[in-house]
């Protein structure tokens, strides 16, 4: 099954450069495609990828293929499907592998499997595609579909990973092993670091880091009305004013002591506009370190009335509030662990003192709305006097990068994704063990004992994204990457 994703109306580069910031960037992409625009001429770029909804990948494509639109290349949309249960399972198990974790032996009784829906999705994408195209795969899910029209089309043909670990282990060499003979049709791999590629493929393989886009509903800037109207259509905090706006259909649930859900202003608001307020956003993946965050958390609650600390940075601690924030996990198709890890979470969370439990919010998202979805994680980003992202393990970490964009301090793990972006002591601070809640529960102490500090942190951390990490160099480089493709293919 291969369904076409529409993608609504997005800024154009002119609205970008109206932007000063952001002027120099437009314009250097512009000259790139200037320069290549001809190549692709009659041709379609096919970026294809396993949903269009959740998660990094789903939200960088609509961007990054309007603005290949806009400056001259013809570039499709396209996201896989099957009806064969198993086959995300096993993708899973695949991703979690590639990041050193799982059980190896599983993959290797599924290829059968694999192979299947591999040549099936070839045969229902292989009509779409014309003889001049280009297909881009993203991640494993979809690798074996693009081997397969590689081999039969000729086309030229890219795999994107979006995913790795920068030391091999059992886990990694079996996950490579399985996919090696579906990556060697491709004529080039795209990885997000230097760190993520194997040996074997080091001798095609392009660098491109993930970007976001500056002007998106979950990057924007919130004038001060916007961002409390967002708050409270999406039931994240009361108001006895009359609002502007009508709630929205669907609103942020908040799990409750009893296991239940409802609005996140049960018990009480969350006073995310008044209170020092933690934020962590991501699916809800066992890597993403969500439990060892919460557990970190409770510690540093549980000894704030320890000596030593000023009134100020005792109070700070006192009314901070921790967000743990995600999708439904029942509306992220390719991710079929995530309702496993929501509920050891939500375990963890019954598990807290009642005392903590008040001041920990584990928030699930609507995901009805993809626009309302991305303004609610803008919202509560900005309102975060921290962004977390601790992961243990993380191909990059776009969460981190919406945080820095929102200049805001940010904790990191030592992740690799997140290490090559988080400069230690200079946009934030790194912890070097996720899974430790001591290390986390120090480290949150010594930012929320320096105000000044973490204001500091927060202004190079925007520059940095501003520097490294928009949208604009990254539609650049692919264009370069595809022209050096397609060059190769008539050498």
């Amino acid at each position: 099954m291969i369904d076409l994703v529409d993608i609504d109306a997005r800024p154009t580069l002119d609205d970008y450069a109206t932007y000063l910031h952001l002027r120099p960037a437009v314009e250097q992409l512009r000259e790139t495609a200037d320069q290549y625009r001809s190549a692709f001429e009659g041709r379609t770029v096919w970026m294809v990828n396993s949903t269009a909804e959740g998660g990094g990948v789903a939200e960088m494509l609509p961007t990054l293929v309007s603005l290949l639109r806009e400056v001259g290349v013809a570039t499709e949309w396209a996201v896989i499907g099957t009806e064969r249960e198993a086959f995300f399972p096993l993708t899973k198990t695949i991703h979690n592998l590639l990041h050193g974790a799982g059980d190896p032996s599983v993959i290797d009784e599924q290829e059968g499997l694999y192979a299947t829906v591999s040549r099936e999705l070839a045969d229902a994408f292989e009509e779409r595609l014309g003889p001049d195209d280009v297909l881009v795969v993203h991640d494993p899910q979809p690798l074996g579909m693009g081997a397969v029209l590689k081999e039969r089309t000729g086309v030229p043909a890219v795999w994107r990973c979006h995913i790795g670990l920068d030391y091999d282990n059992a886990q990694t060499k079996a996950a490579w092993d399985f996919l090696q003979p579906w990556i060697a049709p491709y004529d080039q791999t795209v990885f997000s670091l230097p760190n993520y590629v194997p040996d074997r493929l080091k001798d095609r393989a392009t660098i491109i880091n993930p970007a976001i886009d500056p002007l998106s509903p979950k990057n924007r800037d919130l004038a001060l009305q916007e961002l409390t109207s967002i708050l409270v259509d999406a039931a994240l905090t009361a108001s006895i004013h009359p609002p502007l706006t009508p709630p929205y259909e669907a609103v942020v649930k908040r799990l409750q002591a009893n296991g239940d859900f409802a609005p996140a202003t049960q018990p009480e608001d969350l006073g995310v506009m008044f209170r020092p307020t933690i934020v962590q956003v991501s699916r809800w993946d066992e890597l993403k370190g969500f439990a060892p965050l919460m557990e970190g958390f409770a510690r540093l609650k549980k000894r704030r009335w320890n000596g030593g600390r000023s009134p100020l940075h005792q109070r700070r601690l006192d009314l901070s509030r921790l967000v743990l924030a995600g999708p439904d996990p029942a509306s992220i198709q390719d991710d079929p662990e995530a309702q496993a890890v929501f509920e050891d979470l939500t375990r963890a969370y019954q598990q807290l003192h009642p005392q903590v439990q008040r001041d920990v919010a584990v928030l699930m998202l609507p995901m009805d709305s993809l626009e309302k979805n991305a303004l609610i994680v803008n919202a509560l980003q900005r309102c975060a006097i921290i962004v977390v992202q601790n992961s243990l393990q993380e191909g990059f970490g776009l969460t981190a990068t919406e945080g820095m964009w929102k200049g805001r301090p940010i904790l990191a793990s030592d992740a690799v994704g997140l290490r090559a972006q988080v400069r230690e002591g200079t946009d934030g601070r790194r912890v070097r063990e996720a899974e430790d809640p001591d290390e986390i529960a120090q480290t949150l102490d010594e930012m929320l004992s320096d105000a000044e500090l973490c204001e500091a942190w927060g202004h190079n951390a925007r520059n940095r994204a501003a520097e490294r990490f928009l949208v604009f160099e990254q539609v650049r480089q692919w264009i370069q990457t595809l022209y050096a493709v397609l060059e190769q293919e008539t050498a």
